[in-house]
């Protein structure tokens, strides 16, 4: 959509400028980073994650990320929902030593299972790193990670409508002043089209809920009662976690899904920046980086890590590909941890304006898996690549709910991420027929027997 050429360099900018370009990543990451902890205290009866701690890990996790991956690779690590399932399951247990457990006395076990989860990161980086990058991109060519990046994009799109359509007003004009300063703005402006979208249609809140509109079900446009309750100044609710076996089984098994969209993710994010991320700095050190981020903010009490998709949208849109601006976004992260008034009125935006942006953010991210396979020649003649994508496809997008099965006495689920990610790689490993080569410009070879 853009036409300047990307920015490699922020710092031409000048300080100004880039600080604010990290702001808008904040506001990109912010409402569905809160909205794990949310529903998190829904499951245990208000006795859940803490937002101020989920803020805090969000940043430092995104740092501690970048410093892992030579600070090469532009992620942003917000609160993963893959693991919401697992935290109703935990929530739910009342057996053994969870039968006269309070809901907060539960949730450390929770935690605890997400740190071995993240442990389950560092034996992937291993492997990957004892056999080579290319043995294993050998199972995730294009015509994999190609659709499963569509998949992530499409998948959120049910996020977007059900945000917009709490007043489709406001939502429309936010993916209004999103578009026109994408297409017709000029200098600093074209690059800042998330967070002018985000200011103009929340200034639009304002003056709506002051003549007494609202919401399509009737609610407050804006609710600003419990910013009141609020202090300036408050450390963050930190507590260590517990570990058993029970809740180790239900979170631990979920770090197969998430590593899967981690490829996906870091897939999309050097499609986005027109770099091989995968292979410098190598996805053996995102993987640590993910892994020791999401391992760290569990131990303390915070939710599972994930890079971030509408930061990947951001980049794309704004065509600052400089992960400097990232480490301002999760700096700014940190610092509203700490500010608990702060980051209530931030939380007060209007999820409609959030569903608004989505709809450019999270179609941009789709729009990157389509230019993932064309670029790449992926050649949709051939029954082959027609059947693993199509699988791919109905398994991302079919299995809304994940998949969810027994194990002894504890439920697993997989996402549908996960499902479409596991079918490709099978599917690519077991249908004879075209050879993808990593590395190789040409990208293809076609055996004498292709299909």
């Amino acid at each position: 959509m853009n036409s300047h050429a990307p920015i490699k360099d922020v710092s031409t900018l000048g300080t100004p400028k880039t600080l604010i370009l990290g702001l808008q990543h904040l506001f990109a990451m912010f409402g569905a980073t809160i909205l794990v902890p949310i529903l998190v205290n829904n499951y245990f009866n208000g006795e859940g994650l803490s937002i101020q701690v989920t803020l805090f890990f969000a940043g430092v996790g995104t740092l501690f990320f970048h410093l892992c991956s030579k600070f090469k690779v532009p992620a942003f690590l917000g609160s993963s929902f893959a693991f919401l399932g697992g935290f109703h399951t935990v929530a739910n247990l009342n057996t053994g030593i969870f039968k006269n457990m309070t809901m907060g006395e539960k949730l450390p076990y929770a935690c605890g299972g997400i740190v071995v989860a993240g442990a389950l990161y560092l034996i992937l980086a291993l492997i990957i790193k004892l056999v080579g990058i290319n043995k294993v991109m050998k199972y995730l060519p294009p015509v994999v990670t190609g659709p499963i990046i569509i998949c992530i994009g499409l998948s959120l799109a049910p996020s977007a409508i059900t945000n917009a359509s709490s007043n489709w007003l406001l939502a429309i004009i936010a993916l209004s002043v999103v578009i026109i300063f994408n297409i017709w703005g000029k200098g600093m402006f074209k690059i800042l089209p998330i967070l002018m979208g985000v200011v103009i249609s929340y200034a639009c809140a304002l003056v709506f809920n002051a003549f007494g509109m609202t919401n399509a079900d009737g609610s407050a446009i804006l609710d600003f009662t419990t910013v009141k309750q609020a202090a300036w100044v408050g450390l963050p609710d930190f507590f260590i976690c517990k570990f058993n076996i029970s809740a180790i089984l239900v979170m631990a098994p979920i770090a197969i899904a998430t590593m899967m969209e981690h490829i996906g993710d870091m897939s999309a994010i050097s499609a986005t920046v027109g770099e091989d991320l995968v292979t410098d700095p190598g996805l053996h050190r995102t993987l640590v980086g993910d892994g020791l981020a999401t391992a760290l903010s569990a131990m303390f009490g915070g939710p599972a890590n994930t890079t971030y998709g509408e930061n990947t949208g951001v980049l794309e849109l704004s065509k600052v590909h400089d992960p400097k601006v990232i480490r301002i976004a999760a700096c700014y992260a940190i610092v509203l941890s700490f500010i608990p008034k702060m980051a209530d009125i931030i939380g007060t935006m209007p999820s409609a304006i959030v569903g608004g942006i989505s709809f450019m953010l999270y179609g941009m991210i789709s729009a990157i898996g389509i230019r993932n396979v064309v670029e790449n020649h992926v050649d949709f003649t051939h029954s082959r690549n027609l059947i693993i994508a199509a699988v791919i496809l109905v398994c991302g997008l079919g299995f809304s709910d994940g998949l969810t099965f027994t194990v002894g006495s504890t439920d697993i689920t997989l996402t549908s991420l996960a499902i479409a990610a596991i079918a490709g790689v099978v599917l690519n490993a077991i249908i004879p027929g075209r050879d993808y080569e990593y590395g190789n410009p040409e990208r293809y070879r076609f055996d004498k027997d292709g299909i």
